[in-house]
């Protein structure tokens, strides 16, 4: 595992704000990004590839990915994204609308000095991601999206769709949705977690003050913008995997993907996982995002060292 231990606290939003943790290979920092105090997760050499965790996860969903991608030969930058973990997490719903959390990312990678990253976003992390190549295409080289589709494409999923997502309709409930998820110990969640430890993550972070409603706040936040008429297209090449058991995604929005896409959208299906592939089935996903990224190198172990307990 990635090391993902005591993190720097932020307790200031001076720009110049900056405590780093070194936990083996792995750096813990938090940096003034756009205006907030955000917690990013680094580790390796080589080309950057930034990892967007989505509802209701922080960067350490992406523990058994961290280690292939470093022994491939990347740096990997992994952000608590606006409003999770150990990054701030700002009362204002509107502070979680699209364009902040694109800025946010543009500001990271500046901070970072990163010209241009490899781009692996899941659930949310993937919108922010679809997100980047329409608006700042000039940032990512090449983005794997598992599970969430192109916006329009997800808009275009149908009936299925629309009932699978039942619970972006109950999401907008402001404090009746907090008060549904948090009954009878996080019932709503628990059942939704791949592991017992993924569920106590969720719980842990969720459960301070703010936190949950921060989080159902890029659901309200963003609902509109499924429905704009037009969107750019996508020129940058896309990996989108899609896993059979997700119960709140179709295939088909992630298939119809395609359309949205110039000429260089490729599409796998993962068999026997939910929606947290990249821990369910993380050797399978693993070997599809580094054969995409054109990084397999001879004798390199790809699967992560971690198996899910």
């Amino acid at each position: 595992m990635h090391g993902a231990g005591r993190a720097a606290q932020a307790g200031s939003h001076d720009p110049a704000f900056f405590y780093p943790i070194f936990c083996g290979g792995t750096m813990e920092q938090t940096l003034t990004v756009n205006g907030i105090a955000m917690h990013v997760v680094t580790e390796g050499e080589g080309p950057a590839v930034l990892l967007l965790h989505g509802f209701p996860d922080t960067h350490a969903v992406w523990r058994l990915q961290i280690d292939a991608l470093v022994a491939a030969g990347y740096r990997v930058i992994a952000p608590d994204l606006r409003g999770y973990g150990k990054t701030e997490a700002p009362a204002s719903e509107d502070a979680y609308a699209m364009e902040v959390l694109r800025a946010d990312m543009v500001a990271l990678l500046d901070a970072l000095g990163v010209e241009r990253a490899l781009l692996i976003g899941h659930d949310w992390g993937s919108v922010v991601g679809w997100n980047l190549c329409m608006y700042a295409p000039e940032r990512v080289e090449r983005f794997v999206a598992l599970s969430v589709g192109h916006p329009a494409a997800y808009t275009d999923g149908g009936p299925l769709q629309l009932l699978k997502g039942y619970y972006v309709l109950v999401f907008q409930l402001r404090g009746i949705a907090e008060s549904l998820i948090k009954a009878f110990d996080w019932h709503a969640l628990r059942g939704l977690a791949s592991t017992p430890r993924h569920f106590e993550e969720w719980r842990n972070h969720l459960d301070r003050p703010g936190r949950l409603t921060a989080a159902l706040n890029y659901y309200r936040a963003n609902l509109k913008m499924f429905n704009a008429s037009t969107w750019p297209t996508v020129k940058i090449p896309v990996l989108g995997i899609w896993s059979a058991g997700d119960v709140a995604l179709t295939e088909a929005q992630m298939r119809g993907s395609e359309k949205y896409v110039g000429d260089s959208f490729q599409y796998e299906r993962i068999e026997k996982a939910g929606h947290w592939l990249q821990l369910e089935a993380a050797p399978q996903v693993n070997a599809s995002i580094l054969k995409f990224l054109k990084a397999e190198q001879a004798g390199v172990q790809i699967a992560s060292r971690e198996t899910i307990p």
